[in-house]
């Protein structure tokens, strides 16, 4: 029985540059080689930063010619992305994640928990699944996974694997309270699901205030971390999932 290789990726915070973030996809994509689905984290493609001009300029309408030019970069990519971007649809902003095969848009999750700060955005209302190789996936988004009720939402459908996009840049003192309690927060979801669950976030300082520690990292069923990013570390895990189906 085949299984589904999925790399997790700890990538720098790029901030406005979608250029640059694409270039950084296809560099990950590169170094993970032989992984099936490669995940990054929220917001990545343009950068997590929740300011009306910051999101007004950058926001991308999914059927734009503008995100046609993104799909076609990628489609060289063998393997399955999850990106986290900033999505416009119509008047409404979104905090979602996409799924691209060979440049081609087969799914997308928008968060559908927002934080105080993100009141810019709109919930998102379902939770899609999709599968490759033989295993059910779904996504929840960073501060979801705070809530039992988005995990279950994907558990129910027969996923095996939750992906979760994360962007945890703080503010150095809550970002030293965080920095363990956002995998025990995890384990705690994938004890109630029996799921797997994989995480990718960015790392480094931005402007001397605010550290990304990670943590990106594999979480077994068991509620065992089976590979991890150091962390303030850029790089990648690859974990292979056998469906138990």
């Amino acid at each position: 029985m085949t299984g589904l290789r999925i790399a997790a990726c700890q990538t720098p915070e790029i901030l406005g540059d979608v250029d640059a973030a694409l270039t950084c996809v296809e560099d990950f994509a590169r170094q993970a080689g032989d992984a099936d689905l490669l995940l990054f984290p929220e917001c990545f493609l343009q950068g997590y930063l929740v300011e009306a001009a910051h999101l007004n300029r950058y926001a991308v309408d999914l059927r734009s010619a503008e995100f046609a030019a993104v799909r076609r970069r990628l489609a060289g990519i063998e393997a399955t992305l999850v990106i986290g971007l900033i999505e416009r649809a119509g008047d409404c902003l979104y905090n979602t994640a996409v799924v691209l095969d060979r440049g081609d848009l087969s799914g997308r999750y928008r968060k559908t928990h927002l934080v105080a700060g993100e009141s810019i955005f709109q919930p998102g209302a379902d939770y899609p699944v999709f599968d490759r190789r033989g295993v059910r996936l779904g996504i929840n988004i960073c501060y979801d996974a705070q809530f039992a009720e988005a995990a279950a939402a994907v558990a129910a459908q027969g996923a095996e694997v939750l992906l979760l996009p994360a962007q945890n840049m703080m503010r150095r003192a809550n970002a030293e309270i965080w920095r363990d309690r956002h995998n025990e927060i995890r384990k705690q979801r994938v004890r109630e699901t029996g799921m797997w669950l994989f995480s990718a976030d960015v790392t480094g300082e931005r402007d001397g205030e605010r550290i990304g520690y990670g943590p990106t990292c594999a979480i077994s069923p068991d509620g065992d971390v089976v590979a991890q990013v150091p962390l303030l570390t850029e790089g990648h895990i690859t974990v292979e999932v056998r469906s138990s189906r």
